[in-house]
């Protein structure tokens, strides 16, 4: 079968996508552009704002309008988030945030059966990483490694731990292997992704933390830049940024989330610090990294 995916959000939105791609074609799928002519459509949604939503919306009904005869597929936090509107629209296969291998498997019944079909899960009740494939597309150099799913911070404005439930981590072992198999195909640079990548490894157990897991990765892809996501400023403690310092191939750039300069809105948003820890952190990265 044929199939189109158009993707809305954040880059997890996008790996996810490119590994559901990955999957089409190994089961000998064909991936065509969302203008293309296809059998099945599919919409991987965000659900950050209303206007995310509205944007789900206006391409589902695109779909409609220009491939009534296709599967409409919607998939990702939207229906995670508000599966009883998501229902009230005219789709196919609605599934949420999790299982995307599963996904694939119900989106080829879906094209064969041509019946309705819904799978949606309770977020909070996951436990697992789902493993999936990491890469990019065969001509770039920079690949994406998903290496966190999930956010237990529940800032007061954010609807993303209710999407993506709890933390989960992809193990150390696992990251490393794919991180070398991405040197073998030829990548010069990973960027690493997840829900909130400043929490890695705190489901596992075992003490690791996120500096633990960039100094394996630059062990098992030597030469490869490695390259992060954001950071909660938290993460950026001393210990941190010494030795981040000394892994030569950590790309020196930092982003680090702050939602407000005003310590009584970060307070009223249950952000986890103040304008003094940001200001800390700032510090001590322009301590240990030379700009």
């Amino acid at each position: 079968m044929k199939v189109a995916i158009y993707t809305l959000g954040c880059k997890v939105n996008q790996y996810e996508t490119q590994a559901m791609e990955q999957e089409l074609r190994r089961r000998g799928h064909e991936v065509v552009e969302f203008s293309a002519p296809a059998d099945a459509y599919v919409v991987n949604s965000c659900s950050v704002t209303a206007v995310s939503d509205q944007k789900s919306r206006q391409m589902l009904h695109r779909i409609r309008r220009e491939h009534p005869a296709a599967v409409a597929a919607l998939c990702g936090c939207y229906p995670q988030t508000h599966v009883e509107d998501v229902r009230k629209l005219d789709v196919d296969l609605i599934a949420g945030t999790g299982d995307r291998v599963g996904f694939i498997d119900l989106l080829e019944q879906a094209v064969e059966e041509k019946r309705p079909m819904e799978a949606i899960d309770r977020a909070f009740d996951r436990r697992t990483f789902e493993v999936l494939p990491a890469g990019g597309m065969a001509e770039r150099t920079r690949a994406m490694l998903k290496v966190e799913d999930g956010c237990v911070n529940f800032c007061t404005y954010c609807i993303i731990p209710y999407a993506r439930g709890p933390v989960r981590s992809l193990p150390l072992d696992k990251a490393m292997e794919q991180a070398a198999q991405l040197k073998a195909d030829g990548y010069r640079e990973i960027v690493l992704t997840g829900i909130e990548i400043s929490s890695w490894g705190k489901d596992l157990k075992n003490g690791q933390t996120l500096i633990d897991l960039i100094e394996a990765l630059c062990k098992a892809a030597p030469g490869v830049r490695i390259r992060l996501g954001s950071l909660e400023p938290r993460t950026v403690t001393e210990d941190f940024c010494r030795r981040a310092a000394a892994l030569p191939d950590l790309c020196p750039q930092f982003h680090l989330s702050m939602q407000s300069g005003c310590d009584a809105t970060l307070k009223r948003m249950n952000r986890k610090y103040d304008t003094a820890r940001f200001a800390q952190s700032v510090a001590l990265l322009n301590q240990y990294f030379e700009y």
